[in-house]
């Protein structure tokens, strides 16, 4: 059996460990839950810049990001904020002034982002490679 955090569910929330249902449940899973809002496009972006440059306001982060619109660093901002990774202070005065940082759990990210990007620079030579060889065997 499959310690719990490796358990998988499939796409009608049924627990799996290889082939056989174990049970279940109707809840989504958490996990799952967790890994595609931190592994999407943006937030870990967000993440590693807040853990590179510390604290930074919405318009430093929006132009450190590039090519992200206004509304999606607005709803990326907000779920890392409900999950506890960033916390958001707002100071009351004109122009109004908010600043992001990260919190001890986002903190506690920082190497596992760090660890897949070092695995992704090391070996997105073969990765490109691999695509290459996959595109032209397509194209036949």
């Amino acid at each position: 059996m499959l310690p719990n955090y490796l358990e998988v569910t499939n796409a009608d929330n049924e627990k799996v460990m290889g082939k056989n249902k174990i049970e279940n449940f109707g809840e989504p899973c958490p996990v799952r839950s967790l890994l595609d809002r931190i592994g999407d496009k943006w937030p870990m972006l967000v993440i590693s810049l807040l853990g590179g440059f510390g604290t930074l306001r919405f318009n430093e982060l929006n132009q450190k990001m590039g090519t992200i619109s206004q509304k999606m660093l607005t709803i990326t901002l907000k779920n890392l904020e409900a999950d506890g990774l960033i916390s958001r202070k707002m100071y009351a005065q004109i122009p109004p002034r908010v600043e992001y940082s990260l919190t001890n759990l986002g903190i506690s990210l920082l190497p596992t982002i760090d660890a897949l990007s070092n695995w992704a620079l090391a070996n997105i030579p073969e990765v490109m490679e691999s695509r290459e060889r996959y595109k032209n065997r397509n194209q036949e």
